[in-house]
């Protein structure tokens, strides 16, 4: 299993970074290797995921939002139906202070053995990094835009 989290501080408001956040499908704009999330079948908690994967091959899924609080944190996780080999999930925390909100991402991946699990490990290779530089970028995005209100 492999499990990454970062927090960084960010110059926007909690309900501007939950916004954004909260639908998932933005999250290809911060992750290089998530191709596109998408609503499935119109449900504002599923969506199916694509995910670059290596060898030009992609692993694709669905997950469910199995927790939320407005404006504080959402969290989700790979549905098991999805017949993804690889359970994932994810949470995002928004802490406010004032102008300024605490974010903390934290994502954890268990892989199979087997071909599956091979592709999985590496498409999930230094967990850490990515989403370092994922939130960096989310912090960049944010502060832009709300420099822009």
């Amino acid at each position: 299993m492999a499990t990454a989290t970062h927090y960084l501080e960010i110059n926007a408001p909690a309900a501007q970074c939950y916004q954004w956040w909260r639908p998932l499908t933005n999250l290809p704009q911060i992750m290089d290797d998530v191709k596109s999330v998408d609503p499935k079948d119109g449900s504002a908690d599923v969506t199916h995921w694509v995910v670059d994967g290596p060898l030009g091959k992609t692993i694709e899924w669905d997950a469910k939002i199995i927790d939320e609080e407005t404006d504080r944190k959402i969290a989700w996780k790979s549905l098991e139906e999805s017949n993804n080999h690889v359970e994932t999930g994810g949470a995002v925390r928004f802490d406010p202070h004032g102008d300024s909100t605490g974010v903390e991402v934290s994502l954890h991946v268990e892989t199979p053995g087997g071909a599956a699990g091979d592709a999985a490990a590496k498409l999930f290779a230094d967990p850490q990094k990515k989403i370092e530089k994922a939130l960096e970028e989310f912090k960049q995005l944010m502060e832009r835009s709300s420099q822009n209100v």
